[in-house]
């Protein structure tokens, strides 16, 4: 398995269509918007399948990593932490300090466990409490 940056879009929307509008129950309008021009997109792929993504942004010393998502078949292999873990050192590499995500609470303890802390309120995003996290890269 291996991490890419891409910017072929396709196979990232595929896997996030799956993710968070079918399984999840998001609708459409709330997950496409106008930032995947501007974001910096990661692939997990394994040979030809793909299999994981996640956006980033970089806002001066403010990294944020969002859209993360792993198919079905994946999870429980550690991709989603890979995920994490080079969106991190990408941000880092680019000069950000602080990483900040927006987590589904539920998602909270997995991403405690790779260094981030809750900051601010529990919030509704799509109609998913979430609650952003940070940590330092």
């Amino acid at each position: 398995m291996k991490i890419i940056q891409t910017t072929d879009l396709g196979p990232c929307h595929a896997l996030r269509r799956a993710v968070f509008i079918d399984e999840q129950g998001i609708a459409e309008a709330d997950e496409w918007d106008d930032l995947d021009a501007e974001a910096i997109h990661l692939l997990a792929v394994e040979g030809e399948t793909p299999l994981g993504t996640a956006r980033l942004f970089v806002h001066g010393k403010l990294g944020k990593i969002g859209r993360v998502c792993v198919a079905q078949s994946a999870r429980g292999t550690g991709l989603g932490a890979a995920l994490i873990h080079e969106g991190c050192a990408r941000l880092a590499a680019a000069g950000c300090v602080t990483v900040r995500l927006g987590a589904q609470v539920h998602a909270m303890p997995f991403y405690e466990k790779l260094g981030f802390k809750a900051c601010g309120p529990v919030y509704d995003d799509a109609g998913i409490p979430h609650q952003d996290m940070e940590r330092a890269v």
